[in-house]
């Protein structure tokens, strides 16, 4: 980079994506602004100079922290490591295909030997730069709502103007305008005149009445609706009142927004807002491993309707169903607990279930039991919880209650109606008929499955006493009474892949040397496959192999196929499922499938449709959007650094509340608790997150956390340890102990995934929007959800992690009433370790 711009490099990575644009003169005059003009000259050309193409090998082999592989690129085999490749298809991105600027950016990576020597180097010359944040400010995350977005019924254009204000009482306000709409306004006033919402103005535009034919004499009159104190001036928001006509004014007004709206550029913070929260919606909602229950209610009575399933949560639905296939969830679901549920306290609507099932001649039976339920029976608690953790169908839920309104269902974009007739259809209400199917829904019951092989050891430890195993009878569903029918719907999400997927299911035999293996397809496109396997798959990612297909043999006959070559792309954790994609020579295989899929199309279903009625999975989606119970964190890759994007944050009832607000700034929340776990001396995030792969399931961890508020060291206040790090229960009971002796006990179950590319055709309409005043922006829209890594799902297991290793019920009172005396251990029946 040329010698003096290196302090503008984030208007560089701005620009870049817009440097090829016809309008990037005037771009770069708006963005750059604040530059002087011969350093913005200097900008200009530094820019032409990286977006020139370039054809120059990149080899990293010995330059990096990192193992590098062949990576082709239209052509040319460079040799780079996986942070090089990310930072390789980033400025590709920007830049619109191979150039200088994306050389000079993938040679010098973070991880780049030379770049790390020169920044070594530096610190070892400048020991007075800037010390580091203090541990409580380095992981602040700024809070995200999916239900904070609302749409505006008008554009608003960003004005500055002087105007004048009159109070009720007669008092001259000098105010200047920030946004104008047609029915609305916002203005920068003083801090000393005391505004409030509710306040009615008489304004005068003193400086359009200058410069416009306004009648000087005239005033508008506008409501306070909101007061913002927390810049060095106070920012009002004011409403139109229309209590006397002003078709002179109102007409000017239009006519002035709609000619000038270019020219000052109407206001997008709504937009932006949303295209961020919908790209984050989208990167959590598909990777719950939760199951969202929606209940209806009728006469007082509470039944369990639909259900909304993802590719992480199928496994927690499948296993509630019976021999015949026939769903089976509304089991769980009695009156009884969903009553007992509600009578909770706000934040405290949860309990915890214990499950499993007995298979006797060829039937499935299902037990469940609530932690409430096992407390009422005391004398076979410990004969459940030992006799059904030792069976391999053993579950422990969690199980959470919230209130939902079905007009949550709409969710309509952020443009006003006014931008355009298609913008005006997709803002349109939900039909009167989805709008019946919804009606009577008023809670959702969210379902998580947080067993894992820690916690259900510690269960499998308790003494099984085989006298009291036919009392475990009172909890098994009965058969011969079928629970309330929940219907289910998939989350609806655009399917990132480049062709359509459609079920099939059909024989295959896998061709590999001298190796034969038996599947069945499970969907299928003309260049893509997914097939179940027989039995586990033996071979790595990348091999290629040669498939036959006995069902569909003769209509291939009639393109002259036998056997079609496939590479192996993805594999299963468990190795039952793998996705192959058609070998590039297999031209004639891809024109077959074409065909097969054209000419049955319509007893072929795509992956994903729903069976029912249109657009219901899409509002369920929409609700559980604005009803989200567990926390999301989004979490970002900066070269080699993972950090908090943002955070959904838990209601001021919920029990990790306080945990994560503790010496949060104002409108963020604090994420130290997770960041400052070591695993073997290195980050347990960085960790986490670098061992999973795109589109695998969620990983599971369970922490520990020992929480005292009234430590004024961050250090002190907060220890965090994963559930593996302890040697054994003993340890990990008495973890607990000094927790509650000290302050507060937390245990927290997160779920990790890796997060794959986004959908923007998702979020077109505001993008487009958005880029059609300001690019640079949209483009800036798009890196920030690209860069993007991994989300976390953070569910609070406090209640069962203490039950588990007996310490219930005292220690669990300590915990609520806040008391620090020793908990007296209820576990006479746990074997020591």
């Amino acid at each position: 980079m040329s010698q003096g711009l290196e302090q503008y490099q984030d208007i560089i990575e701005q620009l870049k994506p817009v440097v090829k644009e016809p309008a990037f003169n005037q771009i770069l005059s708006q963005v750059a602004a604040s530059v002087p003009k011969s350093k913005r000259f200097l900008l200009k050309m530094e820019l032409k100079r990286q977006s020139k193409p370039s054809k120059r090998a990149i080899d990293l082999r010995g330059m990096v922290d990192g193992k590098c592989h062949p990576y082709e690129h239209e052509g040319i085999t460079h040799f780079l490591d996986d942070v090089a490749i990310e930072v390789f298809e980033r400025q590709v991105r920007s830049f619109g295909g191979y150039s200088i600027g994306v050389y000079e950016a993938v040679t010098n990576t973070e991880n780049n030997f030379r770049v790390m020597h020169q920044k070594g180097r530096e610190k070892r010359v400048a020991p007075d730069a800037d010390p580091a944040l203090p541990p409580e400010k380095q992981y602040q995350a700024p809070i995200i709502s999916f239900s904070g977005v609302h749409q505006r019924r008008e554009e608003r254009m960003n004005f500055v103007v002087p105007v004048e204000a009159f109070t009720e009482l007669n008092e001259s306000i000098h105010a200047t305008s920030v946004d104008i709409s047609i029915s609305g306004l916002k203005v920068k006033v003083s801090k000393r005149h005391l505004l409030k919402p509710g306040d009615k103005l008489k304004l005068h535009f003193r400086g359009l009445e200058a410069e416009y034919d306004l009648h000087r004499g005239e005033s508008v009159n506008y409501l306070v609706t909101d007061v913002d104190r927390s810049r060095e001036e106070q920012r009002v928001c004011l409403k139109r009142l229309y209590d006397k006509e002003q078709q002179a004014f109102d007409s000017f007004l239009e006519s002035f927004i709609q000619g000038n709206k270019r020219r000052y550029k109407v206001n997008m913070d709504n937009t932006i807002e949303a295209i961020m929260v919908k790209g984050y919606e989208q990167y959590y909602i598909p990777h719950i491993t939760s199951v969202p229950v929606f209940i209806e209610k009728n006469e007082d009575k509470l039944t369990p309707r639909y259900l909304i399933s993802n590719d992480c949560n199928k496994d927690s639905i499948q296993f509630w169903n019976d021999e015949t296939g026939a769903l089976r969830m509304g089991y769980l679901f009695t009156r009884q607990r969903l009553q007992r549920l509600l009578e909770k306290p706000q934040g405290q609507q949860s309990t915890y279930l214990y499950v499993f099932t007995h298979t006797t001649e060829g039937r499935v039976y299902f037990y469940s039991a609530t932690l409430e339920e096992l407390e009422t029976h005391p004398k076979i608690k410990e004969a459940y919880l030992a006799y059904g953790s030792r069976k391999a169908s053993w579950r422990v839920y969690k199980l959470q209650l919230t209130d939902m309104h079905p007009q949550q269902c709409h969710t309509p974009l952020s443009l006003p109606d006014t931008v355009n007739d298609q913008i005006r259809r997709m803002n349109m209400p939900p039909s009167a008929r989805l709008m019946s199917k919804l009606k009577t829904l008023t809670h959702i019951a969210l379902l998580t499955d947080i067993s894992n092989e820690w916690n259900t050891l510690a269960y499998q430890r308790r003494k099984l006493a085989k006298g009291q195993l036919s009392g475990l009878q009172v909890f098994c569903h009965p058969r011969n009474r079928h629970p309330a029918e929940i219907t289910p719907y998939r989350f609806r999400y655009q399917e990132l892949r480049r062709e359509t997927r459609f079920m099939l299911r059909s024989p295959v035999t896998l061709s590999f040397e001298e190796l034969r293996l038996n599947g069945v397809t499970e969907d299928l496109s003309p260049s893509g496959l997914k097939v179940e396997m027989q039995n586990p798959f033996p071979l790595a990612m990348g091999e290629e192999m040669q498939l036959l297909f006995p069902k569909l043999q003769k209509q291939m006959h009639k393109y002259g196929l036998s056997r079609i070559n496939y590479e192996v792309v993805r594999i299963s954790d468990d190795a039952k499922v793998i996705h192959l994609k058609l070998a590039e020579q297999e031209e004639t295989a891809k024109k077959f499938f074409d065909d097969l899929i054209r000419s049955n199309r319509r007893k072929l279903r795509s992956k994903g449709e729903d069976r029912d009625m249109a657009g219901i999975g899409e509002a369920l989606r929409n609700i559980y959007a604005a009803n989200i119970l567990n926390m999301a964190i989004f979490i970002r890759k900066d070269g080699i650094e993972l950090t908090p994007q943002g955070t959904t944050c838990p209601s001021p009832h919920h029990s990790l509340y306080t945990l994560f607000t503790h010496l949060a700034e104002q409108h963020k929340l604090n994420l130290y608790s997770l960041y400052s776990v070591l695993v073997e001396g290195k980050g347990f995030i960085e960790q986490a997150v670098k061992h999973l792969r795109p589109h695998n399931k969620p990983a599971g961890f369970e922490l520990f956390i020992a929480f005292d508020p009234s430590q004024e060291s961050i250090h002190k206040a907060i220890q965090v340890r994963v559930a593996q790090q302890f040697r054994d229960d003993t340890q990990r009971r008495q973890f607990i102990r000094d927790a509650l002796n000290k302050g507060k006990f937390l245990a927290i179950r997160l779920y990790l995934t890796r997060t794959g590319r986004p959908d923007i055709s998702l979020l077109n309409a505001e993008l487009n929007y958005v880029g059609t005043y300001a690019v640079h922006k949209a483009k800036m829209l798009e890196e920030q959800l690209w860069a993007i890594a991994a989300v976390a799902d953070i569910i609070d297991v406090t209640s069962e992690a203490i039950y588990r290793y007996g310490l219930y019920p005292l220690s669990l009172k300590a915990q609520h009433s806040g008391a620090t005396a020793e908990p007296q251990a209820a576990h006479q029946s746990v074997t020591s370790d």
